[in-house]
Protein backbone atom coordinates (compact mmCIF):
# COMPACT_ATOMS: atom_id res chain seq x y z
CA UNK A 1 0.00 0.00 0.00
CA UNK A 2 1.26 3.11 -0.80
CA UNK A 3 1.96 6.14 1.82
CA UNK A 4 1.73 8.75 -0.66
CA UNK A 5 -1.21 11.73 0.13
CA UNK A 6 -4.34 11.51 -2.18
CA UNK A 7 -5.78 14.96 -3.26
CA UNK A 8 -8.99 14.42 -3.01
CA UNK A 9 -11.77 14.03 -0.28
CA UNK A 10 -14.24 11.57 0.97
CA UNK A 11 -17.16 13.29 0.71
CA UNK A 12 -20.76 12.71 2.51
CA UNK A 13 -23.84 14.53 2.50
CA UNK A 14 -23.37 15.29 6.40
CA UNK A 15 -20.25 16.66 5.62
CA UNK A 16 -20.18 20.67 6.88
CA UNK A 17 -20.37 23.34 3.79
CA UNK A 18 -17.40 25.07 4.29
CA UNK A 19 -16.59 25.71 0.73
CA UNK A 20 -17.45 29.11 0.77
CA UNK A 21 -15.05 30.95 3.47
CA UNK A 22 -11.94 29.39 3.51
CA UNK A 23 -9.83 30.21 6.82
CA UNK A 24 -8.10 33.46 6.22
CA UNK A 25 -4.62 34.62 8.15
CA UNK A 26 -5.43 36.93 10.23
CA UNK A 27 -1.99 38.51 10.60
CA UNK A 28 -2.04 39.30 6.56
CA UNK A 29 -5.73 38.87 5.70
CA UNK A 30 -4.61 36.55 2.50
CA UNK A 31 -5.15 32.86 2.69
CA UNK A 32 -2.66 30.70 4.74
CA UNK A 33 0.46 30.26 2.40
CA UNK A 34 1.73 26.70 1.58
CA UNK A 35 3.54 24.68 4.47
CA UNK A 36 1.38 26.63 6.68
CA UNK A 37 0.69 23.67 8.68
CA UNK A 38 4.48 23.28 9.98
CA UNK A 39 4.53 26.99 11.33
CA UNK A 40 3.01 25.60 15.00
CA UNK A 41 0.96 29.67 15.25
CA UNK A 42 -0.42 29.18 11.81
CA UNK A 43 -1.34 25.59 12.56
CA UNK A 44 -3.06 26.98 15.54
CA UNK A 45 -5.24 29.27 14.22
CA UNK A 46 -6.40 27.45 11.13
CA UNK A 47 -7.73 24.58 13.48
CA UNK A 48 -9.19 27.65 15.49
CA UNK A 49 -11.35 28.48 12.54
CA UNK A 50 -11.93 24.83 11.71
CA UNK A 51 -13.52 24.29 14.94
CA UNK A 52 -15.04 27.56 15.31
CA UNK A 53 -17.23 26.84 11.79
CA UNK A 54 -17.55 23.20 12.87
CA UNK A 55 -19.27 23.70 15.93
CA UNK A 56 -21.56 26.75 14.12
CA UNK A 57 -22.47 24.42 11.63
CA UNK A 58 -23.27 21.42 14.54
CA UNK A 59 -25.11 24.05 16.23
CA UNK A 60 -27.14 25.01 13.95
CA UNK A 61 -28.37 21.85 12.87
CA UNK A 62 -28.21 19.73 16.09
CA UNK A 63 -29.20 22.23 18.60
CA UNK A 64 -27.09 23.66 21.14
CA UNK A 65 -25.84 20.73 22.50
CA UNK A 66 -24.20 19.62 19.31
CA UNK A 67 -23.77 15.97 20.50
CA UNK A 68 -25.76 14.36 17.86
CA UNK A 69 -26.48 11.57 19.86
CA UNK A 70 -30.19 11.65 18.54
CA UNK A 71 -29.56 12.01 15.21
CA UNK A 72 -30.61 8.22 13.15
CA UNK A 73 -27.95 6.57 11.62
CA UNK A 74 -27.16 6.67 7.98
CA UNK A 75 -25.52 4.15 5.69
CA UNK A 76 -21.76 4.22 7.14
CA UNK A 77 -18.27 2.55 5.64
CA UNK A 78 -16.81 3.04 8.82
CA UNK A 79 -15.83 -1.20 9.82
CA UNK A 80 -17.42 -1.63 13.67
CA UNK A 81 -14.21 -2.35 14.46
CA UNK A 82 -12.94 -1.43 18.11
CA UNK A 83 -8.96 -1.07 17.99
CA UNK A 84 -6.94 -0.37 21.21
CA UNK A 85 -3.06 -1.23 21.52
CA UNK A 86 -1.08 -2.68 24.86
CA UNK A 87 2.66 -2.61 24.35
CA UNK A 88 3.17 -6.26 26.06
CA UNK A 89 -0.09 -8.13 25.87
CA UNK A 90 1.36 -10.51 28.48
CA UNK A 91 1.91 -7.83 31.34
CA UNK A 92 -1.32 -5.55 30.97
CA UNK A 93 -1.68 -4.05 34.37
CA UNK A 94 -4.78 -4.55 36.36
CA UNK A 95 -5.66 -1.15 36.23
CA UNK A 96 -5.34 -0.80 32.69
CA UNK A 97 -7.31 -3.84 31.58
CA UNK A 98 -10.59 -2.37 33.99
CA UNK A 99 -10.23 0.47 31.57
CA UNK A 100 -10.04 -1.95 28.24
CA UNK A 101 -12.75 -4.22 29.92
CA UNK A 102 -15.03 -1.18 30.25
CA UNK A 103 -15.57 -1.35 26.40
CA UNK A 104 -17.30 -4.62 26.72
CA UNK A 105 -20.90 -3.59 26.05
CA UNK A 106 -19.96 -2.65 22.13
CA UNK A 107 -19.11 -6.29 21.80
CA UNK A 108 -23.05 -7.34 22.34
CA UNK A 109 -23.72 -4.17 19.35
CA UNK A 110 -21.82 -6.23 17.17
CA UNK A 111 -18.88 -4.25 17.14
CA UNK A 112 -15.47 -6.05 16.79
CA UNK A 113 -12.36 -6.20 19.05
CA UNK A 114 -8.99 -6.04 18.17
CA UNK A 115 -5.64 -5.58 20.02
CA UNK A 116 -2.34 -5.03 18.95
CA UNK A 117 0.51 -5.00 21.22
CA UNK A 118 4.71 -4.74 19.82
CA UNK A 119 4.77 -7.82 18.20
CA UNK A 120 1.27 -7.89 15.81
CA UNK A 121 1.48 -4.27 15.42
CA UNK A 122 4.92 -5.33 13.68
CA UNK A 123 4.00 -7.99 11.72
CA UNK A 124 0.71 -5.89 10.96
CA UNK A 125 2.67 -3.41 9.44
CA UNK A 126 5.32 -5.59 7.56
CA UNK A 127 2.41 -7.36 5.99
CA UNK A 128 0.25 -4.59 5.02
CA UNK A 129 2.86 -1.89 4.12
CA UNK A 130 6.24 -1.47 2.55
CA UNK A 131 9.74 -1.53 4.06
CA UNK A 132 9.70 2.28 5.05
CA UNK A 133 6.85 1.97 7.43
CA UNK A 134 8.49 -1.02 8.65
CA UNK A 135 11.35 1.17 8.99
CA UNK A 136 9.74 3.50 10.34
CA UNK A 137 8.03 1.64 12.98
CA UNK A 138 11.32 0.37 14.02
CA UNK A 139 12.32 3.67 15.14
CA UNK A 140 9.64 4.50 17.37
CA UNK A 141 11.57 3.96 20.55
CA UNK A 142 8.58 4.44 23.08
CA UNK A 143 5.31 2.26 23.38
CA UNK A 144 3.32 5.82 22.93
CA UNK A 145 4.57 5.96 19.52
CA UNK A 146 3.88 2.65 18.21
CA UNK A 147 0.36 3.03 19.33
CA UNK A 148 0.46 6.76 17.25
CA UNK A 149 2.02 4.71 14.40
CA UNK A 150 -0.23 1.71 14.30
CA UNK A 151 -3.19 3.29 14.94
CA UNK A 152 -2.84 5.31 11.88
CA UNK A 153 -1.54 2.24 9.69
CA UNK A 154 -4.42 0.39 10.53
CA UNK A 155 -7.75 2.90 10.46
CA UNK A 156 -5.52 3.35 6.88
CA UNK A 157 -5.25 0.18 5.67
CA UNK A 158 -8.73 -1.55 7.23
CA UNK A 159 -10.75 1.55 8.55
CA UNK A 160 -13.08 1.62 12.09
CA UNK A 161 -12.47 3.29 15.42
CA UNK A 162 -9.20 3.59 17.83
CA UNK A 163 -9.63 4.90 21.49
CA UNK A 164 -6.66 4.47 23.77
CA UNK A 165 -6.53 1.39 25.95
CA UNK A 166 -6.06 3.94 29.14
CA UNK A 167 -10.35 5.23 27.98
CA UNK A 168 -12.62 4.60 29.85
CA UNK A 169 -16.40 4.06 28.29
CA UNK A 170 -19.15 6.76 30.05
CA UNK A 171 -22.19 6.65 28.03
CA UNK A 172 -23.35 5.54 23.91
CA UNK A 173 -21.83 8.55 22.17
CA UNK A 174 -19.35 6.24 20.61
CA UNK A 175 -22.50 5.35 18.16
CA UNK A 176 -21.89 8.89 16.32
CA UNK A 177 -18.34 7.49 15.03
CA UNK A 178 -20.23 5.05 13.36
CA UNK A 179 -23.19 7.39 11.98
CA UNK A 180 -21.58 8.13 8.69
CA UNK A 181 -18.78 7.98 6.48
CA UNK A 182 -16.89 11.33 7.93
CA UNK A 183 -13.58 11.50 9.62
CA UNK A 184 -14.21 11.73 13.28
CA UNK A 185 -11.62 13.62 15.57
CA UNK A 186 -11.74 15.40 18.37
CA UNK A 187 -10.89 18.94 19.01
CA UNK A 188 -8.55 20.63 21.76
CA UNK A 189 -7.23 23.32 23.05
CA UNK A 190 -4.19 23.65 25.69
CA UNK A 191 -4.03 27.30 27.78
CA UNK A 192 -0.42 27.73 27.86
CA UNK A 193 -0.60 30.75 31.07
CA UNK A 194 -2.29 28.27 33.06
CA UNK A 195 -1.16 25.18 31.95
CA UNK A 196 -4.21 23.56 31.08
CA UNK A 197 -6.56 22.24 29.29
CA UNK A 198 -9.54 24.38 28.21
CA UNK A 199 -12.71 22.97 26.61
CA UNK A 200 -13.45 23.49 23.38
CA UNK A 201 -17.24 24.60 24.07
CA UNK A 202 -16.60 27.17 26.28
CA UNK A 203 -18.36 30.41 25.54
CA UNK A 204 -16.18 32.57 23.02
CA UNK A 205 -12.90 30.65 23.28
CA UNK A 206 -13.20 29.90 19.24
CA UNK A 207 -14.54 33.23 18.29
CA UNK A 208 -11.54 35.31 17.65
CA UNK A 209 -7.38 34.82 17.69
CA UNK A 210 -5.47 33.82 21.05
CA UNK A 211 -1.93 33.58 20.95
CA UNK A 212 -2.35 32.35 24.72
CA UNK A 213 -4.06 29.40 23.55
CA UNK A 214 -2.50 26.16 21.27
CA UNK A 215 -5.98 24.85 19.59
CA UNK A 216 -4.91 21.28 18.19
CA UNK A 217 -6.44 17.60 17.25
CA UNK A 218 -6.27 14.60 19.17
CA UNK A 219 -5.70 11.72 17.69
CA UNK A 220 -7.50 9.72 20.11
CA UNK A 221 -10.24 8.74 19.14
CA UNK A 222 -9.94 8.21 15.48
CA UNK A 223 -12.56 6.80 13.34
CA UNK A 224 -12.84 6.95 9.66
CA UNK A 225 -13.23 4.67 6.44
CA UNK A 226 -10.26 2.54 4.97
CA UNK A 227 -8.03 4.39 2.40
CA UNK A 228 -9.06 8.41 4.58
CA UNK A 229 -7.23 10.90 2.89
CA UNK A 230 -6.03 12.83 6.06
CA UNK A 231 -4.51 9.58 7.83
CA UNK A 232 -2.55 8.88 4.25
CA UNK A 233 -0.65 12.08 4.65
CA UNK A 234 -0.47 11.92 8.29
CA UNK A 235 0.72 8.50 8.08
CA UNK A 236 3.45 9.94 5.16
CA UNK A 237 4.55 13.04 7.52
CA UNK A 238 5.35 10.70 10.55
CA UNK A 239 7.36 8.20 8.36
CA UNK A 240 9.27 11.13 6.89
CA UNK A 241 10.09 12.35 10.35
CA UNK A 242 10.89 9.18 11.70
CA UNK A 243 13.15 7.87 9.14
CA UNK A 244 15.01 11.52 9.08
CA UNK A 245 17.97 10.56 11.35
CA UNK A 246 19.00 14.47 11.99
CA UNK A 247 15.54 15.24 13.97
CA UNK A 248 15.16 14.98 17.48
CA UNK A 249 11.69 12.86 16.87
CA UNK A 250 9.33 14.38 19.81
CA UNK A 251 6.48 12.28 20.35
CA UNK A 252 3.52 14.64 19.87
CA UNK A 253 4.94 16.42 16.54
CA UNK A 254 6.16 13.30 14.98
CA UNK A 255 3.50 11.04 15.60
CA UNK A 256 0.96 12.33 18.21
CA UNK A 257 -1.39 14.65 17.99
CA UNK A 258 0.97 17.17 16.32
CA UNK A 259 1.50 14.82 13.83
CA UNK A 260 -2.29 14.03 12.89
CA UNK A 261 -2.96 18.18 13.61
CA UNK A 262 -0.43 19.43 10.43
CA UNK A 263 -1.83 16.42 8.46
CA UNK A 264 -5.52 17.78 9.01
CA UNK A 265 -4.37 21.11 8.42
CA UNK A 266 -2.83 20.44 5.10
CA UNK A 267 -5.64 18.27 3.87
CA UNK A 268 -8.28 20.47 4.57
CA UNK A 269 -6.18 23.61 3.65
CA UNK A 270 -6.27 21.91 0.41
CA UNK A 271 -10.08 20.91 -0.34
CA UNK A 272 -11.21 24.41 1.15
CA UNK A 273 -9.26 26.34 -1.17
CA UNK A 274 -10.32 24.04 -3.90
CA UNK A 275 -14.14 24.22 -3.11
CA UNK A 276 -14.67 20.40 -2.10
CA UNK A 277 -16.66 19.40 0.58
CA UNK A 278 -14.43 18.91 3.39
CA UNK A 279 -15.56 15.19 5.31
CA UNK A 280 -14.89 15.68 8.96
CA UNK A 281 -16.90 15.76 11.75
CA UNK A 282 -15.66 16.67 14.95
CA UNK A 283 -16.38 15.55 18.32
CA UNK A 284 -16.23 18.62 20.44
CA UNK A 285 -18.21 16.57 23.39
CA UNK A 286 -15.79 13.11 23.13
CA UNK A 287 -15.37 13.80 26.86
CA UNK A 288 -19.33 13.17 27.37
CA UNK A 289 -18.31 9.54 26.13
CA UNK A 290 -15.10 8.13 27.13
CA UNK A 291 -11.92 9.69 29.81
CA UNK A 292 -8.54 9.16 30.23
CA UNK A 293 -8.13 7.77 33.47
CA UNK A 294 -5.33 9.65 34.61
CA UNK A 295 -4.70 8.00 38.02
CA UNK A 296 -3.65 4.49 36.64
CA UNK A 297 0.27 3.53 37.78
CA UNK A 298 2.11 3.65 34.70
CA UNK A 299 1.62 6.95 34.48
CA UNK A 300 4.27 7.27 37.14
CA UNK A 301 7.31 5.86 35.10
CA UNK A 302 8.70 6.04 31.86
CA UNK A 303 5.65 4.15 30.05
CA UNK A 304 4.21 7.53 30.26
CA UNK A 305 5.34 9.14 26.90
CA UNK A 306 5.65 12.64 29.16
CA UNK A 307 8.03 11.03 31.46
CA UNK A 308 10.05 9.43 28.86
CA UNK A 309 10.09 12.07 25.95
CA UNK A 310 11.39 15.38 28.61
CA UNK A 311 13.65 13.28 29.65
CA UNK A 312 14.52 11.51 26.40
CA UNK A 313 14.66 15.25 24.84
CA UNK A 314 16.61 16.47 27.53
CA UNK A 315 19.05 13.59 26.67
CA UNK A 316 19.49 14.46 23.37
CA UNK A 317 20.03 18.06 23.60
CA UNK A 318 22.75 17.10 26.06
CA UNK A 319 24.59 14.66 24.20
CA UNK A 320 24.49 16.37 21.11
Amino acid sequence: MSDEPRAHSIGHASAAPWTDLPPINPTTNAPFPDGFEEDDDLRSEFIRQLACTSLRFQQSTRGPDATGHAHAARSSSIPRTLVRFWHDSRHVPADVQACLDSWAPLRKEGVTFRMFDDETAATYIAHHYGSPQVAAFARCEHPAMRSDYLRMCFVLAEGGFYVDADDVLLDDGWRRVFRDNTLKLQPLCYDIPGATMVAATESGLLERPDPRRIFYINNNPIAAPPGHPVLRRALARATRMLLDRTRVCEIQSTTGPGNLTAALAAHAHDDLIAARRLSLDLLFDWESTALPNWNLGYRHDGRNWRNWDFASTERQVRDG
